[in-house]
């Protein structure tokens, strides 16, 4: 026998189609005995209900808040633009974007606070690692409003789901990568983060220190450098490094602002003597990887991050289980040879 549909159910339990759609929605207007009925009939049919296909009949809609940092980091403006994407091919998706400023707990923690639970099914939102957000986070789950965490997590809390890669085993990844890249060669490396309040970023640290320590000990780790994703800001305190340190053998950018990596080795010289491992394939690392300034770049796909953020809270809300395989992100690693 195929999919069992609400007119076999209604043949099996003798009612009108009405009937059924009033019994399987709780609707009144129905005797007991007429309900126990169909019920039975659902049973022995072994009757699953289609929710999503329902929820489209019934051209239901999913008011979502996205909450982004603000700046000019083009990985974040990517994120954007697949959620207007997402939303152009599925109108019943109401996504609203809010901005914040980026590294900003105080801010975040008051946008989750002023969220009603009348107003979305949920809310997508890049964690900042601050008590504030994971107690505003616990309170707008407690409130009915579901939280997906994309990009950064904030595992303590109450969200939902996370949307994200698994940032110490990209860490890792890039130890590797440059590790081998590098050989035998002695020398210091420069580390370059976005903020540690990011627990994106303090992962990937973790996984990158843990090959190079055990690995790889000939190797050196600078202090690290915060670049606040600001290629400006990077590019300033990156070049007193590289004039400080002429046996810099390797960088390992961890966050946003790798055009300030460019200018700086640009600057210094040395753009090709440099082994450079970067995050995100963005059009600077794309044309930094083409011309050799890059060495590879580590890749989180937004869409596909986005598409899952939503496609969970669309899930929760229809009362579905989420399909885990589908949902898990990827680590990319692209070099010249394969970019895409």
């Amino acid at each position: 026998m195929g999919r069992v549909t609400v007119h076999d159910l209604a043949a099996e339990a003798g009612v009108s189609l009405a009937t059924v759609d009033r019994v399987l929605n709780g609707r009144p207007g129905v005797r007991q005995k007429t309900i126990e009925r169909v019920e039975a009939a659902r049973a022995r049919l072994d009757y699953r209900r289609d929710v999503a296909a329902a929820n489209l009949a019934k051209k239901r809609r999913y008011p979502i808040c996205v909450i982004l940092p603000e700046g000019d980091n083009p990985f974040m403006h990517a994120l954007e633009d697949e959620v207007k994407a997402f939303q152009r091919a599925e109108p019943r998706v109401d996504a609203a974007i809010v901005k914040v400023p980026a590294f900003d707990g105080e801010h975040l923690a008051a946008t989750l606070n002023s969220i009603r639970s009348d107003d979305v099914i949920g809310v997508i939102c890049v964690a900042t690692e601050a008590p504030r957000v994971r107690v505003a986070m616990d309170d707008l789950v407690g409130r009915g409003v579901q939280v997906v965490t994309l990009v950064s997590d904030i595992p303590s809390a109450k969200r939902l789901h996370y949307a994200g890669i698994d940032n110490i085993a990209a860490g890792r990844t890039a130890g590797t990568l440059l590790g081998r890249f590098l050989a035998e060669t002695p020398g210091k490396v420069a580390l370059i983060a976005g903020s540690m309040q990011l627990r994106d970023h303090v992962e990937r640290r973790f996984g990158f220190e843990q090959i190079l320590r055990t690995g790889y000990p000939h190797l050196e780790m600078l202090p690290l450098i915060e670049g606040r994703d600001d290629g400006v800001i990077v590019a300033e305190k990156l070049r007193p490094v590289l004039s400080e340190n002429p046996d810099l053998v390797g960088i390992y950018t961890m966050a946003g602002g790798s055009e300030g990596i460019i200018v700086a080795l640009q600057e210094a010289g040395c753009a090709k003597d440099v082994v450079v491992i970067a995050h995100d394939l963005t059009e600077h690392a794309r044309h930094a990887l083409l011309d050799g300034t890059f060495d590879a770049v580590i890749n989180q796909d937004p869409g596909h991050e986005i598409r899952s953020a939503i496609r969970v809270l669309k899930a929760h809300a229809d009362g579905i289980p989420i399909i885990p395989g589908q949902e898990r992100i990827r680590i990319d690693i692209f070099m010249r040879d394969n970019l895409p």
